[in-house]
């Protein structure tokens, strides 16, 4: 057999895989890994970018235009993620490479992250943790550490698609009563769980709890700033497994410092990593996991395959089971 008929297509992978995932990638394909805990430099990526035909990557890598140029033999870029604003889709277009990404299977497990949030904040559950772990914990208190209640209060729910429908049934099943804010109105949500289609600021005025669901866009960045933090509850909790720019993070300091609002609950920050000297992480009233939302084994795993299906269908010039475009 001509040995030429062995070569494998050359492919980048921007982030350690787990073994058993790592030699599925490598039965498919050449593959060159950054085998970091860190993401890829921006111009080491630059670089091991050229000569290959297929990219796996992250949310956390900057796929623009010069990335995408510096790739003249790609054919497919798979991304490890729902989101894509880090690639420049047009441009991958442009040049005929195929994007895909990894819809559908994280939605339950973020959702139950951000119902996880919801409940840690309300009932102060960090602050607790610390107490104890400071030695601080004496005796049984009548007024220690005094939350919310969930049961019966109402959340706002910016954002119904998926994880924003996985969300509402959650609390759905906390009687919660559901406000909701989209572009238009969704029909199961609607009928199947009593959620009330309303205008955004009528939804921060009236909402115990705001969880975001949105994707990031140029419309909806910074969508949650001073103004809106004057119209919450002073007693209102904001819950964000979505993307960290979507919230203004001086406008929220300032908000949780002047008790503008009771607390919040992030999975996300910007920039990402947050910096452990963050004046946010001063605050007693915040708490904040480092971007966990699909963390569960089983969605990682199945992210990675769908992940290696979009690669192994780009690469043979096929469409792409999970298309972004």
């Amino acid at each position: 057999m001509d040995h030429q008929t062995l070569e494998k297509p050359k492919v980048l992978v921007t982030r350690r895989l787990p073994d058993v995932i790592l030699e599925e990638y490598k039965r498919a394909a050449d593959i060159e890994l950054w085998d970091e805990e860190t993401p890829i430099p921006y111009d080491t990526l630059l670089e091991k970018v050229r000569g290959k035909e297929g990219l796996v990557c992250l949310l956390t890598e900057k796929v623009d235009q010069r990335v995408i140029a510096a790739g003249t033999g790609l054919k497919v870029i798979s991304q490890i993620a729902v989101g894509f604003d880090n690639i420049d889709i047009p441009e991958a277009t442009a040049r005929g490479i195929r994007v895909g990404n990894t819809p559908g299977v994280l939605t339950d497990a973020t959702a139950d992250l951000a119902f996880s949030l919801l409940m840690a904040a309300a009932r102060r559950l960090g602050e607790g943790m610390d107490y104890v772990r400071q030695g601080k914990w004496k005796t049984w208190g009548l007024t220690l550490l005094m939350g919310q209640e969930v049961y019966g209060k109402t959340i706002g729910i910016i954002g119904m698609g998926r994880i924003g429908q996985a969300m509402a049934k959650r609390a759905h099943g906390f009687n919660m009563r559901i406000l909701y804010s989209d572009h238009s109105r969704v029909r199961q949500v609607d009928e199947g769980l009593s959620a009330q289609f309303c205008p955004l600021d009528e939804l921060l005025r009236e909402s115990d709890y705001i969880s975001l669901h949105v994707n990031l866009t140029d419309e909806t960045r910074g969508m949650i700033g001073a103004h809106e933090f004057d119209l919450m509850k002073p007693t209102a909790i904001l819950i964000n497994t979505a993307r960290g720019a979507l919230v203004d993070q001086n406008a929220l300091y300032q908000a949780l410092k002047g008790g503008k609002i009771a607390y919040a609950a992030l999975d996300v920050t910007d920039p990402e990593p947050m910096s452990p000297d963050d004046r946010l992480l001063t605050l007693p009233n915040i708490i904040v996991v480092p971007h966990i939302g699909s963390a569960t084994v089983n969605t990682r795993m199945t992210m990675c395959r769908m992940a290696l299906q979009n690669l192994v269908a780009g690469l043979k010039g096929e469409k792409l089971p999970y298309p972004v475009n």
